[in-house]
């Protein structure tokens, strides 16, 4: 992440925090995150300096108004105009980073062969809370390549429980033994 990601994640999150929108301009923000991932052409028109700023910003205005805070809006609009739309995820990500923080709130990231049931989420979920005393918030990936077991990343770790990485593992020990 930038520091110029961080500089204006965290303006917009100051800002929020003190209107207390925080939680619902945080969930706007992953939604666009995740349309400006399917769309990227979306992005390549807003970052298109041959357009002028002005309909730059009237594109986003025509396809968000409305749809978003105006406090994401106008974020965005910034960013358009000053060429940095390209620092959107970072700035996410700082976001999020600093309302977690204050929430309380830790990221599990978990993957699996197959998605998980809904008793084994609650179970996962409930067992990294005692170990944390935080909030988790869970994000699931599905890769059909992790053959039993989880790979869980949290607080900046990885935890490996799959099956490769146990083979992996029996694999070293008896060719370090031989």
């Amino acid at each position: 992440m930038t520091d110029l990601a961080e500089e204006y994640g965290k303006g917009l999150y100051d800002l929020t925090e003190e209107e207390h929108v925080s939680e619902d301009v945080l969930s706007q923000l992953r939604v666009l995150k995740g349309l400006f991932r399917d769309q990227p052409d979306f992005i390549r028109l807003l970052c298109n300096m041959s357009l002028a700023k002005e309909e730059r910003t009237a594109i986003l205005d025509g396809a968000l108004r409305g749809q978003v805070h105006p406090y994401v809006l106008n974020f965005l609009k910034i960013l358009c105009e000053r060429g940095a739309l390209h620092e959107f995820e970072g700035c996410v990500s700082a976001f999020t980073a600093l309302y977690n923080q204050a929430h309380g709130i830790v990221e599990a990231s978990v993957t699996t062969g197959v998605p998980l049931e809904a008793e084994q989420r609650t179970r996962l979920i409930d067992k990294l809370s005692a170990m944390t005393g935080k909030r988790i918030v869970l994000l699931e990936k599905v890769d059909p390549g992790v053959v039993g077991g989880v790979m869980l990343e949290m607080n900046g770790k990885r935890y490996d429980n799959t099956l490769r990485h146990r083979l992996e593992a029996i694999h070293a020990a008896l060719t370090a033994e031989a």
